[in-house]
């Protein structure tokens, strides 16, 4: 018996009963509670493009409205638990660290920058919104780290356990692009080919009419070594790996070819499953959409039964006692400009057939307020205006309680941030570091100031030192440069490269990069800022204080108003007490009065531009 057909067939048997099972199977959560994860991220899917689940017409061929109110929340949950790639900043553990956490923060800046992470984040922040969890997938190609949001519809998991499984997820390729990957089999590759068939999602359905793609199922997870090896020895040892297979029904008897197109071992698993808010019992939290599905199907329901009694209405339905009107449409009679005819003395009146909707509209009115209080997405947060006579401190307190929950799920966020960078980023950057490579940085004013602060006093020294050993070597009597001119040199080189510095090892006394930092523990720590900040209040705050200042600048000699002064900047969060007590102060030009009987002379003093170089 061929063992590698056998070890073969008996993974693609895994994969399709995995496939099987997760289409078709529920589990339960409780005893009232069954839970099917393909059924439910469907239906989210069915909701989010404003389709019915049961189709668009009714049992009598009518029209079906779709009245969205799903779009709408998913919008604000995905707008409140933004974060942006400013927000990740990597902050030393001990102070003989802070040099070069600060470096390793520009390392992790260039490298999301590269890869996109930025465009990474908003993916990711949609797909929470929208299903309460995201699985992504760290891949290195071509020497580059990518993170990709992965579809939950090509996905096949563990409806439960999603760490502990292994995860399947289905491609579909092209011939050119299964023959371009080296990494394939080509033999393999070559009879794979000779069947085709469209592309299907996982329930079977045509995605579209074309032949010319295979599906593809790539697998990871803790499998038996002997999937590897085809040694049945083998069968007890478990070892993380990856394989891409793909099989066809046969032509001709039950059963199916399989055709594995790539196998081997892994370091670690590329899929990372992340939440809002972690849910027990199932692997898929709960998104805006999910949360909205009773209230949907109500408002949609009120919305079809406006709708039928508005066509009725629209319409002129008469009644008669005459005979002769048996079995004739009335109502098609009048549209064709038919005459109508009836007995002597027998009435033609209109029924009375008005829609009264009040009713109905109140009753959808109710769904839409309880979907708005279920999703923590009130007025307020919808740009709507509140009614006549809502107290401003009313409406105000109301959004910033449905702010609260927002937080909670944005510090989720963060929280998966840091497991990301620390499983996968953070070990990537640090292969790459066996580098000389300069880098560019764009900083904001503190960094600017923290980075400013380091190099120009290092750099006045290094050219100070240049400058004794020209002198010594030339002959000539060696003397110290003015360090203040020559920190304004500096300065003044870096004022015209603007918010923009370029860094490289040799700066801060080192060879490479991993020379640099080899002592660093990293310690990544994600800055998650309140995106929905109050900017107006906020600047009204530090107006009011910067004005009181102004007034009395020896109020802050006080230890109690000092203390008042930085909890107001702490609690604005739009500036740090601590950012203002690294700015060196600036001495100001100092005019030397005339002596008497002598010519008056008026100098400005050089501005110091020794910077605190301890930080």
């Amino acid at each position: 018996m061929d063992t590698s057909k056998t070890k073969l067939n008996e993974l693609g048997e895994m994969v399709r009963k995995a496939e099987s099972d997760y289409i078709s199977g529920t589990t339960t959560i409780s005893k009232y509670v069954e839970f099917s994860q393909y059924e439910n991220i469907e239906k989210i899917d069915a909701y989010l493009n404003s389709k019915h689940t049961s189709g668009d017409t009714d049992s009598l061929d009518r029209e079906k409205p779709f009245f969205n109110i799903v779009t709408a929340a998913v919008n604000i949950w995905y707008r409140a638990t933004d974060i942006d790639r400013k927000n990740i900043q990597i902050k030393a553990d001990k102070l003989s660290n802070y040099v070069p956490a600060f470096i390793a923060s520009i390392h992790l800046k260039e490298w999301m920058r590269k890869s996109g992470f930025g465009m990474f984040l908003n993916e990711w922040g949609r797909a929470l919104a929208r299903y309460g969890s995201s699985v992504i997938k760290f891949v290195e190609k071509d020497g580059e780290l990518k993170a990709t949001v992965i579809p939950w519809n090509r996905l096949i998991t563990d409806t439960v356990d999603f760490e502990n499984n292994p995860k399947i997820e289905t491609l579909w390729y092209t011939p050119a692009q299964l023959r371009k990957n080296k990494a394939y089999d080509p033999e393999m590759v070559k009879q794979l080919l000779e069947t085709r068939e469209a592309r299907t999602n996982t329930d079977g359905q045509n995605i579209d009419q074309k032949s010319d793609y295979i599906k593809v199922y790539e697998v990871h997870g803790e499998l038996p070594l002997s999937y590897l090896t085809e040694d049945e020895k083998d069968s007890e040892k478990y070892v993380q790996q990856m394989h891409v297979l793909s099989f066809m029904a046969k032509k001709e008897g039950e059963g199916y070819d399989d055709y594995c197109l790539y196998k081997g071992k892994e370091a670690k698993d590329p899929y990372m499953i992340t939440h809002l808010i972690k849910e027990d019992g199932r692997a898929q939290g709960i998104g805006a959409v999910e949360h909205l599905f009773e209230a949907q199907w109500m408002v949609n329901h009120s919305q079809k039964a406006i709708k039928d009694r508005l066509d009725l209405a629209s319409r002129l339905i008469f009644q008669t006692s005459d005979g002769n009107f048996i079995g004739q449409n009335v109502l098609t009679a009048i549209e064709t400009g038919d005459i109508l005819i009836h007995s002597p003395g027998q009435e033609l009146t209109q029924l009375n057939n008005d829609a009264d909707i009040a009713g109905l509209q109140s009753f959808a009115q109710q769904w839409q307020v309880l979907a708005q209080d279920i999703t923590s997405t009130p007025d307020a947060l919808r740009g709507d205006n509140a009614p006549a006579g809502t107290a401003w401190r009313q409406v105000e307190a109301l959004r910033q309680e449905s702010h609260s929950l927002f937080e909670l799920m944005t510090e989720n966020k963060g929280l998966h941030i840091e497991e990301m960078l620390q499983q996968f980023v953070i070990p990537y950057i640090k292969k790459q570091m066996d580098t000389a490579e300069e880098l560019a940085a764009t900083l904001d004013s503190q960094a600017l100031q923290q980075f400013d602060s380091i190099y120009i006093s290092s750099e006045a020294v290094r050219r100070d030192n240049e400058q004794l050993k020209r002198t010594i070597l030339s002959g000539e009597i060696a003397e110290n440069l003015d360090p203040a001119q020559v920190q304004g040199d500096i300065k003044k080189e870096l004022g015209t490269l603007g918010t923009q510095r370029f860094i490289k090892p040799s700066d801060i006394d080192g060879k490479t990069w991993k020379e640099v930092l080899k002592d660093l523990e990293w310690e990544v720590e994600v800055d998650v800022t309140n995106e929905q900040t109050d900017t107006q209040a906020v600047i009204t705050t530090l107006t009011t204080v910067l004005q009181t200042i102004a007034t009395n600048p020896m109020i802050l000699q006080d230890p109690n108003m000092r203390m008042l002064f930085n909890t107001i900047l702490e609690k604005t969060g739009a500036i740090s007490p601590i950012q203002l007590s690294q700015v060196a102060p600036q001495p100001q030009p100092v005019t030397q009065q005339p002596a008497t009987g002598g010519g008056s002379t008026a100098e400005s003093s050089q501005p110091n531009m020794q910077m605190n170089a301890s930080l």
